[in-house]
């Protein structure tokens, strides 16, 4: 069975930064494309940085975080990362890690861990 479980979200300060962690089991995680999406109240679900299974792993990122947040990948610990720095209010958002591998349909989601940014 495949899981995905985030953790690290928590209410902070603007300006201020924040990790999160994405866990996977279930899949070789080495061979799977992986991202970071958010979802604020009211809006619909958005990429926020993506991570390639492909040997040196290109990365891309949304607009809005580029030069502030950082995805990375430990493979040999399963595990995806978001670095998050120079947080902003519309940073909040409840953010998930997903999985994808580009021979299979399945696209394996987290729960979501809850990112507040306020004063």
């Amino acid at each position: 069975q495949v899981q995905l479980v985030e953790s690290g979200g928590d209410l902070v300060q603007p300006g201020e930064s924040l990790r999160l962690s994405c866990a996977a089991s279930g899949i070789i995680f080495s061979t799977y494309d992986v991202g970071w999406y958010r979802q604020a109240p009211g809006k619909q679900r958005e990429l926020v940085a993506h991570s390639s299974s492909s040997s040196g792993g290109r990365t891309n990122y949304a607009d809005p975080v580029k030069g502030r947040f950082t995805i990375s990948r430990d493979n040999a610990k399963n595990t995806v990362y978001l670095q998050m720095t120079s947080l902003k209010p519309e940073d909040t958002a409840v953010y998930y890690c997903n999985a994808g591998h580009w021979s299979r349909p399945e696209i394996y989601w987290g729960q979501g861990t809850q990112v507040t940014v306020s004063s």
